[in-house]
């Protein structure tokens, strides 16, 4: 997933501080798998945030400028606070390992479920979760853009939520293939052991202000970005309201950092203005650092 990039050295030096930080050979992993292994999601977390750092560090190899505001969905949070300097990239690895097997371990495998209902707003979606709870957890987790809405929860509940969601009018309901009901409730357990892990680490004050997705603000102090880190675990991801508070910061452009071209739509989608533009391979960095210095 690194491809695109091609053979910059803030690659290949990101590369292996990560291999030397976790004792593995993240390179070959991201290369040449085998899918099931780069799938663990112990695997799968500290090599989305390695991705990213590799995309920010390229990024500023590339004459790309600092950033006045930071925000990262779910996972992306952390790579947005080592980018910050609130948490090093030596700490940050192990921390998403261990939230990766916390948060598969919270649930038994099979038990819990995630869902996209398409073309819904907020409030239809959190009543079909509420009509197909039946005493289970099903919840609404990740809004991430006006009609695209991600449901967590118990596995029954869920697809009593997608017949629900339907019935309401959804365009579409899509079973998702994912190892544990992320940010539901159900991850209470996996918090915990955050809190825990957290309180093991240097944290310091952000020197850049990170956008929480747990309430869309940002916290200047180590212990406001502890407590968001945990409550975000087991809390919704409010990226629309995120995005909506760096437009409301005065931002213009929002550059994403990272393979792939997931969340530069969203924020169009998300806040009228706003542009934004995604990092995914060496030719969108380049675009991007001659846009970010006309700014």
């Amino acid at each position: 997933m690194l491809a695109g990039y091609g053979d910059m050295p803030a690659i290949r030096e990101t590369l292996a501080e990560a291999s030397e930080v976790l004792k593995q050979d993240l390179a070959k992993l991201i290369a040449e798998g085998p899918a099931e292994e780069l799938n663990r999601t112990v695997n799968t977390q500290p090599v989305m945030v390695t991705a990213g750092i590799c995309a920010w560090r390229a990024w500023r190899e590339s004459g790309g400028a600092d950033p006045a505001l930071l925000a990262g969905h779910s996972l992306g949070e952390y790579t947005a606070l080592v980018v910050a300097g609130a948490i090093s990239f030596a700490d940050c690895l192990p921390l998403v390992r261990l939230r990766g097997r916390a948060m598969q371990e919270a649930v038994p495998q099979g038990t819990g479920a995630m869902a996209a209902i398409l073309g819904l707003d907020d409030e239809a979606v959190k009543s079909a979760c509420a009509e197909a709870a039946q005493g289970e957890v099903c919840e609404a987790v990740n809004f991430n853009a006006p009609g695209q809405v991600v449901i967590a929860g118990h596995a029954l509940a869920v697809r009593r939520a997608i017949v629900a969601a339907k019935a309401r009018g959804a365009k579409g309901a899509i079973a998702l293939p994912v190892s544990a009901p992320f940010h539901s409730s159900l991850m209470a357990p996996a918090a915990a052991r955050l809190r825990e892990a957290l309180e093991r680490i240097a944290v310091n004050s952000p020197r850049i202000p990170v956008i929480h997705n747990v309430d869309a603000r940002s916290r200047p102090s180590a212990s406001g970005v502890r407590e968001a880190l945990v409550n975000q675990a087991d809390h919704p991801v409010r990226w629309v309201e995120c995005v909506r508070a760096m437009a409301a910061r005065g931002v213009t452009r929002v550059f994403e950092c990272g393979p792939g071209k997931v969340l530069a739509p969203l924020v169009r989608r998300s806040a009228d203005g706003l542009q934004g533009i995604a990092l995914a391979d060496r030719a969108g960095l380049e675009q991007g650092a001659q846009l970010s210095k006309a700014a």
